[in-house]
């Protein structure tokens, strides 16, 4: 028979203090409280694997319990201020992380003991957090025969974006393999969320808050107000469809003609997107939105925090000769994600005073977000099962329509860029008055198209 045990991982002698929130604290957790309490669970970040061949439970136990000590942003409470609009963080120095276990009988196989780390992963992340009262990280563990199979991680946006959680779970993997958590913290040099809202508050901070606003008032006054024409009959209550192109070929191109043309693999993809969206768009030029994490960031790249910051990308000549575009993805993309990193309320409000003005500001409905770093390796790396993983068998790119959202506002397609042990995914939403399904599809095997093409040109 299953049974279910809550444990309380005691945590003490941790760092401890209180201070403004983050920039980014702060843009998440205003985005989480306009929702409505059903809606919050959807800006947790997971992540859940099998472990084979298992581990003993002290041992992960022991692990997660050096985590806090590692990242003062899991044990830090986000409380507003008592007598005005902003936002406080307070970083607790003792008290317990909760572990639910769920105990399978003995000689469960493999496919029970996954259906059963799934449902466990469904039922932390189903969950919002009380940002106030509880600490933004939850883990989950399914165990058998005497050993842990099944690992999932839960955590509050506000604490985390995906880079930060593929980062937390390499510190994961190195305590459970026996890493010293002291040598892990020596060598790691990047803020803390109380430092980084130091650095912000500071007259520095304040003036790269400042230039980094402004560059991107410049960049919405420039770049054009409507990329595609608006439907004649949308239907506003119409819901919007997911597509996933899972493509093992995309796994291996995508490096390999970033390394040709010496950019990142994520110009790449950014690239390719702006092709598409120009064709579709019917014009020679496309605007991005940009999901910018911390890797981006100087001084960030190793921090388990968030950014919460947005690039906008316009790229001119879109459409052009596509090694030439990568090059000059990758050159626009680096003064983008430099200038996306800044306080989004004092940004919000200044994009409300000119929409007021009716001041004509940049089509910002295109939202491109690489999440490729969600699944590291180590600790997460079971044998690769290509059906789970959403590619074909035989290694054939598959596109499949798992669901349907509402409506939202805004929108004209979210992409983002996914990576499994066996293929790299793309998942786009859109408004289907503007992007129907055949739209979609043509959307997504474009940039595949596209990316492989140039790499069988780079081929000798």
């Amino acid at each position: 028979m299953t049974t279910s045990r809550q444990l309380e991982i005691p945590f003490a002698d941790g760092r401890s203090g209180s201070g403004p929130a983050t920039w980014g604290q702060r843009a998440i957790w205003d985005v989480v409280n306009r929702l409505a309490p059903a809606d919050r669970p959807r800006y947790n970040i997971g992540t859940a694997t099998p472990l084979d061949p298992g581990l003993p439970l002290p041992v992960v136990l022991a692990a997660l319990g050096h985590l806090p000590h590692l990242h003062d942003s899991l044990h830090t409470r986000l409380l507003p201020e008592p007598d005005g609009p902003g936002l406080r963080q307070t970083v607790d120095p003792v008290g317990t992380l909760p572990v639910l276990v769920r105990d399978l009988p003995a000689g469960t196989d493999r496919a029970g003991r996954t259906t059963a780390g799934a449902a466990l992963h469904r039922e932390l992340t189903g969950r919002a957090f009380d940002s106030g009262t509880e600490w933004p990280i939850r883990a989950g563990l399914v165990t058998a025969d005497g050993l842990v199979r099944h690992i999932s991680l839960v955590l509050s946006h506000t604490a985390v974006d995906g880079t930060g959680m593929g980062l937390l779970v390499r510190d994961l993997t190195a305590l459970a393999l026996g890493a010293d958590p002291a040598e892990i913290r020596a060598g790691r040099t990047t803020q803390q969320p109380l430092e980084e809202a130091a650095f912000q508050t500071s007259e520095r901070g304040r003036k790269r808050d400042a230039n980094a606003r402004a560059h991107t008032l410049r960049k919405l006054r420039a770049a054009p107000a409507r990329l595609f024409p608006p439907a004649p009959a949308a239907d506003p209550a119409a819901r919007f469809p997911n597509a996933v192109l899972s493509s093992p070929a995309l796994l291996r191109a995508v490096d390999t003609v970033a390394a040709a043309h010496r950019t990142g693999s994520s110009a790449v993809l950014l690239a390719a997107t702006a092709a598409m969206t120009a064709r579709l768009a019917g014009r020679p030029d496309a605007v991005l939105q940009v999901v910018v994490n911390n890797r981006f960031l100087s001084g960030l790249a190793d921090a388990v925090s968030v950014v919460a910051g947005d690039a906008l990308l316009h790229l001119q000549d879109a459409d052009g000769e596509f090694g030439a575009a990568v090059r000059r993805t990758h050159a626009a993309s680096i003064a983008a994600y430099r200038h996306a990193y800044y306080d989004r309320r004092l940004l919000d409000a200044e994009i409300e005073r000119l929409s007021t003005d009716r001041v004509p500001l940049a089509d910002r409905s295109c939202v491109f977000n690489d999440t490729r770093d969600l699944l590291p390796g180590g600790l997460t790396a079971p044998d690769p099962d290509p059906d789970v993983a959403g590619a074909g068998a035989d290694g054939a790119t598959t596109l499949d329509w798992p669901v349907e959202f509402d409506p939202r506002p805004g929108l004209t397609y979210a992409l983002d860029a996914m990576r499994t042990p066996t293929a790299l995914q793309l998942a786009m939403t859109a408004d289907p008055s503007v992007l129907p399904r055949p739209a979609m599809e043509r959307f997504l095997r474009g940039i595949e198209d596209l990316v492989l093409t140039e790499e069988h040109a780079l081929r000798p």
